[in-house]
């Protein structure tokens, strides 16, 4: 068993608000989590709301001061920092009471973890020695409170009618609002590669080492493969940029946007991983120093970090442990289950209820994003409702306030969003001259319909949570991964994270797919899905060549899950026979 220093996993971004103080909650106890950065205004509301409730200092930053966007950010960061540290403090200041926050600490600590160890050598617990006291408050770790940058909302603003220069752009606002922020913590980069936002990075000290040789702020790439991995670590480190964590998520098994693979399947994928870690680092390390070297800055005196973690429906202590014991992770994520722990995210009742009481067949793949990604969500959320009334009303569409979202052209010069009533009756218009049969308006008329405004959407659930005041037609937008559909019970902290090192048992009574059998069987269903697509029009070449290749890439990962689980899992391979039973379009010819 893999020994870790402290905890092995980590609470990734959970959409765009409902993670965004989590670290306040699980920093003080080691545990590392993800805030994003796309909506500055929320931040600037959650700061006023903190600084009241820990009487901070609070002046409020306009959307008329100078680089509003990057300033807000900065002041949000810099004020879950003071929160945490001092929630820390008062970590630090129970050690001499019974059943305190330290305690708490303590017992959430995996059995094997060196810092348990550490605090058993020093006899927490039994005695308080001055060595114990000193160790405490100058060396107890504390979580990471990490960011995240979606590479691809790094629209244009505009000021008085005039484009802004492009460090204006939201990604590069948000990347300088990290930079210029107190933090000493990782920037995750998702959704794709950014050249211009990459090399936007060189422009901030805090991303290269000292002379010591420590980099302050960390870069994190949320990856797919192993290829894109060489290709933007490769990138970066020419830059005299090092990555220090490559984090594979699954394609499709996650919360959120979906980016589904051409058939690779997840397993597969982080064995290229597990064997080619090596020439990753070799790969990287070369060009990285040969470019510190060219802007003159110091050499690292020990070799950089490079740790690959992974996350996407994991759900219990065994698949945890595969994960870091088989495929050598240096984490795990974990991060729709925490939607049903109130004490980590900020999640209205009403909402966290839903997911508390829905079953697998609430769960769906879908439209509701306007930036043309699937999207997995939960049926019968707040927003879902107003979206699907409003359209039966004859007023689909909503008013796009935010506008984090806004890429579409196609009827306008300037980019409006998908989801906006203004694209909506547009397209709705256009719809009606087809004068479609019944069925195929209905289809054309949902699929027009489906996007929902998720820059409201997925921030108002955290508004609600602290009660403060939003607009009545302001509903909520939820994003969980698959995975939680075989999980209902309302839980703390302590007992998440008892389930996750296998303490105790979370899951529903039932059955539960194994989490590779769960992804290869959403692959399953977009293969069956393409193939009927492909039915209608047997004369698109291109259609057909990834057809085969996605099939290819189904039967090569079910190859290789059939000789992985052959000996030690063979419910496995018996539940992954059964399961390719029930898709026979496996078997036709393309």
């Amino acid at each position: 068993m893999k020994i870790f220093e402290g905890h092995s996993f980590h609470i990734p971004v959970l959409g765009v608000g409902y993670s965004m103080d989590t670290p306040a909650n699980v920093a003080p106890y080691g545990i590392s989590s993800v805030i994003s950065l796309v909506d500055d205004a929320l931040m600037e509301k959650l700061r006023e709301f903190y600084c009241k409730k820990f009487d901070l200092p609070f002046t409020a930053i306009s959307k008329k001061v100078e680089d509003c966007r990057a300033k807000r950010i900065t002041s949000y960061l810099n004020t879950m920092e003071t929160v945490v540290n001092k929630k820390v403090e008062l970590v630090k200041a129970s050690l001499s009471g019974v059943g305190g926050e330290l305690e708490k600490y303590y017992d959430m600590l995996p059995e094997a973890a060196e810092l348990k160890k550490k605090f058993n050598k020093l006899g927490f617990k039994k005695s308080l020695t001055d060595e114990l006291k000193n160790w405490v408050n100058d060396k107890l770790p504390v979580g990471s409170i990490d960011v995240n940058i979606m590479t691809k909302l790094d629209q244009v603003n505009k000021k008085d009618g005039k484009e802004l220069p492009i460090e204006y752009n939201d990604a590069h606002a948000a990347l300088r609002g990290f930079a210029n922020s107190n933090l000493s913590s990782s920037l995750v980069l998702s959704a794709g590669m950014s050249p211009r936002l990459y090399s936007y990075i060189e422009n901030f000290k805090d991303f290269f080492p000292d002379v010591s040789g420590q980099i302050k702020k960390k870069i994190i790439l949320k990856v797919s493969d192993f290829r894109s991995a060489l290709v933007q670590g490769k990138m970066l480190a020419a830059k005299g940029l090092w990555v220090s964590e490559y984090r594979i998520e699954s394609g499709v098994n996650c919360g959120g946007h979906a980016f589904p693979t051409n058939g690779v399947l997840f397993g597969p994928i982080l064995d290229e991983f597990r064997l080619n870690r090596k020439k990753l680092f070799d790969t990287c390390i070369d060009l990285y120093k040969s470019a510190l070297q060219k802007k003159a800055l110091v050499q690292p005196q020990n070799e950089p970090e490079l740790k690959i973690t992974a996350q996407g429906g994991v759900g219990n202590f065994e698949e945890h442990q595969l994960l870091l014991d088989y495929y050598n992770m240096d984490s795990v994520g974990w991060g729709s289950l925490f939607m049903l722990v109130p004490e980590v995210i900020s999640i209205d009742t009403e909402t966290m209820n839903l997911l508390a009481k829905g079953k697998e067949k609430d769960y769906y793949y879908s439209g509701l994003s306007p930036l043309g990604v699937p999207f997995n969500s939960i049926k019968g959320a707040s927003m879902s409702k107003l979206r699907l009334a409003m359209a039966a009303e004859g007023k689909a569409g909503m008013p796009c306030t935010k506008g984090f979202l806004r890429y579409n052209t196609e009827y306008t010069e300037k980019p409006i969003c998908t989801s906006s009533r203004q694209y909506q009756s547009k397209k709705l218009a256009e719809l009606e001259e087809l004068n479609l049969p019944e069925k195929e308006y209905k289809k054309a008329f949902d699929k027009i319909t489906e996007p929902e405004c998720l820059c409201v959407g997925l921030g108002i659930s955290t508004l609600q949570s602290k009660e403060i005041e939003v607009q009545p037609t302001d509903k909520v937008t939820v994003c969980p991964g698959p995975n939680l559909a075989y999980f209902s019970k309302i839980s703390s902290l302590k007992e998440m994270v008892d389930h996750i090192y296998g303490r105790i048992n979370l899951l529903d009574k039932g059955y539960r797919p194994h989490l590779f059998l769960k992804e290869l069987n959403m692959y399953l269903d977009i293969f069956k899905e393409q193939v009927e697509n492909f039915q209608k029009n047997i004369d698109d070449n291109k259609a057909k060549r990834n057809l085969v290749k996605f099939k290819q890439n189904l039967v090569d990962g079910i190859d290789y899950y059939k000789i992985l689980f052959a000996e030690k899992k063979k419910d496995v391979v018996e539940e992954l026979e059964n399961l390719l039973k029930k898709y026979p379009v496996l078997e036709k010819e393309l």
